[in-house]
């Protein structure tokens, strides 16, 4: 799944929904169009948000002390850089 796949979805379906006229039988093809144009942009909503997900870290280190205590810390880091 990515960005390409939705723009297609949406490209496809919006020329199936607006510009075809001809006619399948038992099928209708503007109705075909329209649930792949929300199809696609669910698509795009969905790399959207996959994507600012991985774009922040959570790092964990747990110290050990000479006296059997451990102090965890937790460190979170939202990278502001392209994802890679």
């Amino acid at each position: 799944m990515g960005y390409g796949l939705g723009v297609f979805l949406v490209v496809v379906g919006l020329i199936l929904a607006l510009a075809v006229t001809d006619a399948i039988n038992n099928i209708d093809l503007t109705m075909v169009g329209w649930i792949m144009t929300a199809g696609g942009v669910l698509v795009l909503a969905l790399t959207a948000i996959q994507l600012n997900a991985r774009r922040s870290a959570t790092s964990t280190a747990t110290t050990t002390h000479a006296d059997g205590s451990q102090t965890v810390s937790e460190r979170r880091n939202d990278l502001d850089g392209p994802v890679a």
